[in-house]
């Protein structure tokens, strides 16, 4: 049975690079791409597929928190991400969104194949630079060494959205813009997350966006 997936990346070049090797593959079916995630979830809603290869990085509204919500509207699709980033925050925030896999674009495509072979017969994949990442995070929260709480839990999910787009630099008006909402709205959402967060100045806004994995500096 052939698997359908939708792809998800914000680089054309590279969107189109792992397009044209997935096309070589007959046990796959590109059904659909997308640039962002916005589009991502209007595709996925429409096309249903199989899977999805979500780019952890993108401007606006990234993997991450494009995966929690497609996973929470739609909990039969999977979700492999494809990243640069072996942080752990990039690593256990999509896990914890709901992914089932995390390749390192780095990686041989033999090994993309592999890991949507595994997740297409129902397990996980880690790159293998991960996977010792990953256990020793298990062993110290097994040990206490670390809290299970995540502090952006805290957060709901247009909180996150709003966080990411100040960290990267976009003022009230243009975040109220691109979400279709009031100016005043905005700064009331940025207050609570301030509030929420104790944290007080749009730099630190932008530093713990960065610690934890909604968005980068390139």
């Amino acid at each position: 049975m052939t698997l359908s997936i939708l792809l998800v990346e914000d680089h054309t070049l590279v969107r189109s690079g792992i397009r044209s090797l997935l096309d070589d593959s007959p046990e796959v079916k590109v059904v659909g791409e997308a640039g962002n995630g916005r589009e991502a979830m209007e595709l996925c809603a429409r096309l249903n597929p199989d899977l999805i290869l979500m780019d952890v990085e993108m401007r606006e509204l990234n993997g991450i928190e494009t995966t929690r919500r497609i996973i929470r509207e739609h909990p039969e699709t999977k979700v492999i991400m494809l990243s640069m980033y072996s942080e752990p925050q990039y690593v256990f925030e999509s896990l914890r969104a709901g992914a089932v896999g995390y390749v390192l674009k780095d990686a041989a495509f033999n090994e993309l194949l592999s890991a949507i072979r595994l997740v297409k017969a129902g397990r996980r994949y880690l790159s293998p630079p991960l996977t010792e990442l990953v256990m020793e995070d298990y062993v110290d929260r097994a040990s206490g060494k670390k809290l299970s709480e995540n502090i952006l839990d805290k957060l709901s999910g247009r909180e996150r959205e709003i966080l990411q787009l100040v960290a990267e630099g976009r003022s009230s008006g243009q975040v109220a813009a691109l979400l279709h909402i009031s100016t005043r709205t905005v700064d009331a959402h940025r207050f609570n997350i301030m509030q929420k967060l104790g944290i007080h100045s749009i730099a630190g806004l932008t530093k713990f966006a960065i610690a934890n994995g909604l968005t980068s500096v390139r």
